[in-house]
């Protein structure tokens, strides 16, 4: 049983799941708003889609610094 969980801790399923269905549901809201009709289109949806997408740039930051491969100290050594 350890073996199963150290390789599921190694390769970090559930943060690369989680970004899947991010990058899935941002893509379905930008679906969904290109298909409304232009009178459909107003202030509220616009924001919506603002949000949703705009908040996706964050999750990818945050999982991007959460699969860094090396550490800050690293960094700063080289």
């Amino acid at each position: 049983m350890t073996d199963w969980f150290t390789r599921y801790t190694k390769f970090n399923l559930t943060a690369r799941i989680t970004m899947l269905a991010c990058v899935v549901m941002s893509w379905r809201c930008a679906e969904w708003f290109m298909n409304l009709p232009p009178e459909d289109q107003n202030m509220g949806a616009t924001t919506f889609v603002s949000v949703i997408l705009g908040s996706m740039t964050g999750v990818f930051g945050l999982y991007l610094g959460h699969e860094a491969k090396t550490t800050k100290e690293e960094k700063t050594q080289s």
